[in-house]
């Protein structure tokens, strides 16, 4: 599969895609899990509060640290970065895997995100150096095409690892993978350093990382129907410190996040419209493992089985994203990629419990084909617009963006879901102790052995999923718009 490479680099560029895919299959993973962690016999008990955090920080701190690692891919080289990170990476999974409570999972995952985010750009920046100028649209194909593996081999590993081992099985699986990874880096990964020009920036670090989690903090919060004193506070405190980031990294000297890059529209658009098509697919698997799991009775196993559809649709997309911007135009491909994953996010408004699974794979089919034509597309876009001298800075601006929206979307769209949820879950009369266990999640209520309460539940959430799919889809839109107005008409560019 990997042509676009010369020889000597290509054994290089497939350690790169291996690198990349354990860092997307530690955040898919858990997708197929959530059902698990809920239960309070099987699982750790994790109230919908706790099941965002578990899922959400993973991204977060991924989205908060990348910027460190495009820094350290610039300065280091990316074969240093990438061990370093593979190697937090595998030590914070196993902890995170023998964690006895949902606040020991969440912090493991924060550390999971942290080594991802030093894998991520330096892998990025492997295809990009170790591709030819003439092949490295198809090269970075190949890359992106591990975000479609990681889809497929998510929802199945993990749903034969719940099968028949306890929930943290889904985190050992990094150990083997990180190990051969690393072998392979230190094998055929070019030891070259970095330039040595980019600076940490702590002080930006911190502004955007602690931003970015007191935002997130109170989207999460609010959506549990807290709207406190330190809820309104986490809001306001994340607003502002995101701003100010900004203001620091638009008059610094020696910018870690340089804010000219978003001038040029081939970046700035293409950065603003995979923020949204990944806030609306994330959100979008998240309330879809709750749907198979919680409202249809599949299984672990057969609801990552279902998910696999997505998958199939990504890595065919993957392929083809390259002729179908040679062929229309970057504009023409998104725009359609986008609209088709939107049409798929509207039929989940004519869901319900007896929808034949085999219209529910070819949505996802279809949703996969729209994401993988449309990923491959937008980075090579954003990573042809940069200087050599930033290929390190560019990776880790496009790797940012993408945790950034799934970070965005578990949280908004997950707290959407939930507050819809616990309205519609409320029963007359059910003690204070039941009816706080069926607010929580779906599986909360039909733990309670109570039939009435189980097809309320089932009710309360298909409508919250209808209302959450109908944000998604104006969201949808709003990236559609943004490709017409801001990517250049075919013939102009």
């Amino acid at each position: 599969m990997i042509t676009a490479v010369t020889t000597g680099s290509r054994w290089a560029v497939a350690v790169a895609v291996a690198g990349q895919m354990l860092v997307l299959l530690d955040n898919t993973i858990v997708n197929i899990a959530v059902e698990s962690l809920a239960d309070p016999v099987r699982g750790l008990g994790a109230s919908a509060t706790e099941l965002t955090w578990a899922v959400s920080s993973y991204s977060l701190v991924f989205t908060a640290v990348a910027l460190v690692g495009g820094a350290l891919t610039d300065r280091i080289g990316p074969r240093a970065a990438l061990v370093s990170g593979l190697l937090v990476l595998a030590g914070s999974a196993t902890v995170a895997a023998f964690s006895a409570t949902a606040t020991e999972l969440v912090v493991a995952r924060c550390f999971m995100g942290a080594g991802g985010a030093l894998v991520t750009p330096a892998t990025l920046a492997v295809v990009t150096r170790c591709s030819t100028p003439a092949g490295r649209s198809r090269a970075i194909a190949v890359w992106a095409s591990s975000g479609g593996i990681a889809v497929a081999l998510g929802p199945v590993l993990g749903g034969l690892l719940l099968a028949r081992f306890w929930w943290g099985s889904i985190f050992l699986v990094n150990l083997p993978v990180a190990v051969a990874c690393l072998i392979g880096v230190v094998l055929v990964v070019p030891g070259r350093g970095g330039h040595g020009q980019r600076p940490l920036d702590p002080l930006g670090l911190v502004m955007s990382g602690v931003g970015l989690a007191a935002l997130v903090y109170g989207i999460v919060e609010a959506g549990d129907g807290r709207f406190g004193f330190d809820v309104l506070a986490a809001l306001a405190i994340g607003v502002l410190l995101l701003i100010a980031f900004v203001v620091q990294q638009r008059f610094s000297a020696k910018p870690s996040l340089d804010l000219k890059l978003f001038r040029r529209a081939a970046f700035g658009g293409g950065s603003a419209v995979l923020l949204l098509a990944f806030l609306c697919l994330a959100g979008q698997l998240y309330y879809c493992a709750f749907y198979l799991q919680g409202v249809r009775g599949l299984s672990t196993l057969a609801a990552g089985g279902v998910m696999v559809a997505a998958a199939a649709g990504i890595i065919p997309g993957n392929q083809m994203s390259p002729a179908l911007v040679r062929r229309f135009g970057a504009r023409l491909t998104v725009a359609a990629a986008l609209t088709a994953t939107g049409a798929t996010y509207a039929a989940y408004l004519l869901l319900d419990q007896s929808t034949a699974l085999v219209w529910f794979i070819l949505l996802l089919f279809v949703q996969g084909l729209g994401i993988g034509v449309l990923l491959p597309a937008l980075t090579e876009q954003m990573m042809t617009a940069l200087p050599g001298s930033m290929v390190g800075a560019g990776a880790a601006v496009n790797s940012v963006t993408r945790p950034l929206g799934s970070t965005l979307g578990v949280a908004v769209l997950g707290s959407i879901l939930a507050a819809g949820y616990r309205q519609g879950v409320a029963v007359p009369g059910l003690p204070p102790d039941q009816q706080d266990r069926a607010a929580q999640s779906i599986a909360g209520a039909k733990a309670l052995g109570r039939p009435e309460v189980a097809a309320l539940a089932d009710h309360a959430y298909l409508h919250a999923m209808s209302v959450t799919a109908g944000w998604t889809v104006l969201l949808t839109a709003a990236g559609v718009l943004i490709t017409v107005f801001v990517f250049p008409r075919p013939g102009s560019q």
